[in-house]
């Protein structure tokens, strides 16, 4: 590992810390922005969730860096997810963009080593199960589970499910929480959509105050690799079912997770808990949390409806848009608008739903373009009225009755297999008729590259599929997804987590 200066990089002054952020994909990431004395194994915190990093150049007196990763999918994999989820460094924020440069060179002899300390460190990272590589070097946070359990220390304020789930959300889509005492102190037990969120919330949150000076974060991955949560109260949530009943906990439930859950109230806190009851966010200077929420806050009105700009309006339409959107969730409407077909509105079911969308499709690129997603300000997305135009009419669809909603029976075990967008694609309900050949000529002649192809070896009606980049298998899933194979059998199209 080197921080050494710039001169050190092919042997002259030749990377520009001022450089543009670049659209370009590279092996070289630039990291801007970065607190001052920042340490070379925080910044490596960052990139090693997405697989092995081949070199690094810190340059601390402009708080800037350069690392190199193993593969331009791992890069591409980092800077899509930072795209939607800020990476920050001691609660700061860092910058992270493409370099103009292909790769980093340390041909000089102060940097002879650091190829060889970077490695000891990658070989740490595989070893403690926090990085699974792939193909190329890619690698993703595939050992470790999505499940971190929580522990508050030095409980002066008191902290609730509402609280956790507004922090930890900062970090990726959170699913399920149950909060619980045991030995005296406050816990919790979180779960994230996938891994590498709760990797980066782990990395980020770990000995953080939740408000100064006080309520600090311990932070480590469960050996649970699912929440099973049977009531949604103020001891237990489940996002993901909002029909479930709110009575109290059984204690089966709590002997399934080996801990005791005492009744909400005067017995999970220490006394402290009471004698602050009152006080709000404002009081609490250097919180984690927004000044403006209260600490007894009931859940958050958010609205169920995204705005997604930059859209290709050559290529976009409201059907490619149910397909992309319903991977994450139960596409209820979606209208472009007629004035301004670079954008669109996309309605939800719920707002957990518009969350975990707008976090995973926020700054991935669709037909060319790189697309924008956040929440909008409509609660609902209106159907055309009557006078409209044809045209008008057609650019807004009324999905609710769809039968391809992925998500319509409670519980679904899609709920456990939602992840970013990804070069591998999940492919299911392969009828035994169909071989290899015909799936890969299918891909194939609808313009798709295939770079490798594999059936489940216990299961025959699944099978992985690797295309060349995460946009083109974007575009795979919406126009192939529900592609019928047989008379009575459809093709269904995921992202996965794995490689081949």
């Amino acid at each position: 590992m080197s921080s050494s200066h710039l001169s050190t990089v092919d042997g002259t002054d030749r990377l520009c810390v001022s450089e543009r952020a670049q659209c370009i994909p590279s092996r070289v990431l630039h990291l801007r922005q970065l607190p001052v004395d920042v340490s070379e194994q925080e910044v490596l915190a960052l990139a090693l969730p997405f697989g092995r990093v081949s070199q690094l150049i810190t340059l601390k007196a402009k708080n800037q860096a350069f690392l190199e990763m193993a593969s331009e999918e791992a890069a591409v994999t980092m800077v899509n997810y930072y795209a939607s989820a800020t990476p920050t460094i001691r609660n700061q924020p860092v910058f992270i963009q493409y370099s103009t440069h292909r790769e980093l060179k340390t041909d000089s002899l102060p940097n002879q080593r650091a190829p060889a300390a970077l490695q000891a460190i990658n070989a740490v990272a595989m070893h403690s199960g926090s990085m699974a590589s792939g193909g190329e070097g890619r690698g993703l946070a595939l050992g470790q589970s999505p499940v971190l359990r929580i522990i508050v220390e030095n409980l002066f304020y008191p902290v609730t499910l509402e609280v956790l789930q507004q922090i930890f959300s900062k970090y990726g889509s959170v699913l399920k929480i149950i909060t619980f005492t045991r030995n005296n102190q406050f816990q919790a037990l979180l779960q994230f959509s996938d891994a590498v969120h709760a990797q980066h919330a782990k990395a980020s949150l770990d000995g953080q105050n939740i408000y100064n000076g006080c309520c600090t974060l311990r932070i480590d991955f469960s050996k649970l690799s699912a929440l099973n949560v049977k009531y949604n109260n103020d001891k237990s949530r489940d996002f993901t079912r909002a029909d479930l009943p709110s009575g109290e906990l059984e204690p089966a439930a709590a002997a399934a997770f080996g801990v005791a859950l005492p009744p909400y109230g005067p017995a999970a806190f220490p006394p402290t808990f009471h004698q602050h009851a009152g006080l709000s966010m404002a009081a609490v200077p250097g919180s984690l949390v927004s000044p403006r929420v209260s600490l007894q806050v009931a859940p958050p009105a958010i609205h169920s409806v995204l705005l997604v700009s930059n859209l290709n309006s050559e290529s976009v339409s409201p059907h490619c848009l149910f397909i992309l959107f319903g991977v994450y969730g139960d596409v209820q409407r979606v209208k472009i608008l007629f004035n301004k077909k670079e954008n669109a509105l996309v309605q939800m079911s719920d707002a957990t739903q518009a969350q975990l969308a707008m976090s995973h499709l926020n700054g991935q690129r669709l037909y060319g373009n790189v697309i924008r997603v956040t929440l909008s300000k409509h609660p609902v997305v209106q159907l055309p009225r009557g006078g409209a135009g044809q045209e008008e009419q057609a650019l807004t669809r009324d999905f609710s009755g769809s039968a391809l909603h992925r998500f319509k029976k409670p519980g679904s075990k899609n709920f456990n297999n939602i992840f970013p967008p990804s070069a591998t694609l999940h492919l299911s309900n392969i009828p035994s008729s169909v071989s290899e050949d015909t799936l890969k000529d299918l891909f194939s002649s609808s313009g798709f590259t295939v770079k490798a192809f594999k059936f489940f070896q216990k299961d025959r009606k699944m099978a992985l599929m690797q295309l060349t980049s995460v946009e083109e298998a974007i575009e795979a899933l919406i126009a192939l997804h529900d592609h019928q194979l047989d008379h009575n059998q459809h093709l269904r199209v995921s992202f996965s987590k794995s490689t081949i």
